[in-house]
């Protein structure tokens, strides 16, 4: 398994269901689940927010503001 951080501007995000979508700088969008929201300790993501997360294989593992530690 391939893991990296990254960063981005959360595109979408529903609070109902806690799932929503990033899109990187260069341009790509990923969707995220909700285990990936929880995992970073947020409560509420708004559009345009800056995140970054952990990719593991292309998939977000963990999403969190870029001002707090994404989770080990």
């Amino acid at each position: 398994m391939t893991r990296k951080e990254a960063q981005g501007t959360a595109r979408l995000f529903d609070p109902t269901t806690h799932t929503g979508t990033v899109l990187l700088d260069d341009g790509t969008e990923i969707a995220f689940d909700a285990p990936a929201f929880t995992a970073g300790g947020l409560r509420l993501l708004r559009i345009g927010q800056r995140v970054k997360m952990h990719l593991d294989d292309g998939r977000i593992t963990a999403l969190t503001l870029v001002t707090l530690p994404l989770p080990e």
